[in-house]
């Protein structure tokens, strides 16, 4: 492809190849024709997938991403077709995903116009791409794209878009291929800041560690597990850093923040160092800012310094890619030991267990059961809600990029396409989407494509036919005003997955769902499992909105609480 004259489509194509692209997610339309005219000559090397909406083809991307590790790309036409990747493109942003974003508008000379299906959409995303481009002229594109690749990975990741007019598509220019630039993270780590923070572990003797969605980004799960070691301290984690520290591990102690375990929430109240890797003290994690981890001192390893004091004030931060830092970490600290601390926080995750109702159909049972039958080697995408939660509190995580789901913005309709996304990705694990009934019904039309290509992903609705989540808050603050959250009507999610071309089970009972379960995980199509549950379960234990972690109830205190 040296030195040869291409159009723009062809430009798109061969620099999609160079980057290594295998599959990508997205919608066509005018604008975008000639690109996918192009797509089409080359379907043998690239898998071009057919969502059913742009915003499935953005969350299927940005599922791609999280479950390989690599960059996701999804693609759209101008118009209606750009500004529905919007809800999927901030996703990624808040999340720190890296994926690249690829639409048409009309013609340079319709720019501005108000043309048919024009919209500025490199205006729209602006706040919400970690940096976009609009390419007028064919000769800046293959640069452009390959920018755009080295952006959406290097440092913070995150998504870029790059808008191409149509007649760019069409226009030729001169292109040479070339290798991909390799995207290495810097070795350039302040000695001084490193000297400080092993100053400070050494002379912690309550030190907690609290993993963030950094340490899954950065692949530092190894060089975490021997710091964890080194240091010999409990390990908490946020929904986003799920997996970098494996579950099963006796140190783990469970989630941090609202509806984090009491053994995390009280252990993080009282030590004296909080270590924090690769977490943004997100405001679902600290409760009451003022009163956070009160009585510790902060130390925060981050690779973006913008996260350093943004929520809460640190003693020290150490700025860098969070393997390297580990790396260098692990390099200068001896061996420590807080055997007492340690002991008195097992001691806690004794006397708190998570616990629910032993006897009926619930969340966190489905929860369990999916963890034992998959012996929690599944990767588990969920949408947003009381089944999130129970997706994080239920199922063990070993292993980082196995627990896909939206943390930063609350997508509700973000897990079904992720799991499509990462069961294209990861062909060889079984995936399942935990949904609420709620969100299942923003995007269940991705099952049509599951169906259309044959992605044999599990669909799990657990179906308590309300907003359970937001009811759960109106029970507990607002008198118990329901107010649009009780969606009992009359949809049948089983003739909806059987119309879509999947299969679709109901069950009611424990048995009903293992046997389900046991079914789809040997089906080899796509199964929607519609679990009907009680209306009022909760997700226990729970902090109130705007008060201090250590403050964390669960059922029986609010019980004893009311017989007061």
């Amino acid at each position: 492809m040296n030195g040869m004259q291409l159009t723009g489509s062809q430009i798109v194509i061969e620099c999609l190849k160079e980057q290594g692209v295998d599959t990508v997610f997205g919608y066509p339309g005018g604008a975008i024709l000639n690109v996918y005219d192009e797509l089409y000559k080359h379907k043998d090397e690239i898998t071009h997938i057919l969502t059913s909406h742009e915003q499935g083809a953005a969350h299927a991307a940005d599922g791609y991403a999280r479950a390989t590790g690599k960059v996701g790309v999804c693609l759209a036409t101008s118009g209606p077709g750009a500004t529905n990747l919007v809800t999927g493109i901030a996703t990624a942003y808040m999340d720190s995903i890296p994926v690249v974003a690829i639409t048409c508008n009309v013609g340079v000379s319709l720019l501005g116009k108000d043309s048919f299906q024009e919209i500025d959409i490199a205006g729209v995303t602006m706040p919400i791409t970690k940096h976009n481009y609009i390419v007028k002229d064919v000769n800046n594109l293959a640069d452009t794209i390959r920018k755009a690749f080295v952006i959406a990975k290097e440092g913070r990741p995150g998504p870029v878009l790059i808008d191409i007019p149509k007649d760019v598509t069409a226009n030729k220019a001169e292109f040479t291929a070339q290798e991909p630039k390799v995207v290495k993270p810097s070795e350039n780590i302040c000695e001084k800041d490193l000297e400080s923070a092993v100053r400070m572990i050494r002379e912690s003797e309550k030190p907690y560690i609290f993993v963030g969605g950094g340490a899954v980004l950065s692949g530092a799960s190894k060089e975490l597990y021997e710091f964890v070691k080194k240091v010999d301290a409990p390990v908490t984690d946020s929904l986003m850093g799920k997996g970098a520290f494996p579950g099963t591990d006796p140190l783990y102690t469970g989630m941090l923040g609202m509806h984090g375990t009491k053994a995390s929430n009280y252990g993080v109240s009282e030590c004296d160092l909080l270590i924090v890797a690769g977490a943004r003290f997100s405001d679902r994690v600290t409760g009451n800012a003022k009163k956070f981890a009160q009585n510790a001192k902060i130390l925060q390893f981050d690779v973006d310094a913008a996260e350093m004091n943004k929520n809460i004030l640190i003693t020290e931060g150490v700025v860098g890619d969070l393997k390297v830092v580990l790396q260098k970490m692990n390099e200068r600290l001896e061996q420590q030991d807080h055997k007492a601390w340690v002991e008195q926080i097992m001691s806690y995750k004794e006397k708190y267990p998570m616990t629910y109702h032993p006897d009926v159909l619930s969340g966190p049972f489905v929860v369990e059961e999916i963890y034992r039958q998959t012996n929690g080697e599944a990767i588990i995408s969920t949408e947003v809600g009381q089944h999130q939660m129970w997706a994080a509190q239920y199922y063990k995580y070993t292993e980082p990029r196995t627990l896909l789901t939206s943390g930063g913005l609350g997508t509700m309709g973000y897990g079904l396409g992720a799991s499509l996304g990462a069961k294209v990705g990861r062909p060889e694990k079984t995936v399942v989407n935990i949904a609420g009934d709620g969100c299942f019904r923003m995007n269940m039309n991705e099952i049509a494509t599951a169906a259309r290509h044959n992605i044999p992903v599990i669909q799990v609705v657990i179906n308590n036919h309300v907003l359970g989540m937001v009811r759960q808050w109106q029970n507990l603050f607002y008198g118990q005003r329901y107010s649009a959250t009780v969606l009992n009507d009359a949809v049948d999610f089983v003739k909806l997955a059987e119309a879509m071309g999947a299969e679709g089970v109901r069950v009611a009972t424990q048995e009903e769902f293992k046997e389900a379960f046991a079914n789809a995980l040997k089906s080899g199509h796509p199964v929607v499992i519609d679990c009907q549950i009680d209306s009022d379960d909760k997700v226990w234990p729970m902090v109130a909105p705007g008060a201090p972690i250590n403050e964390a109830f669960d059922e029986k205190d609010l019980e004893a609480k009311n017989a007061e």
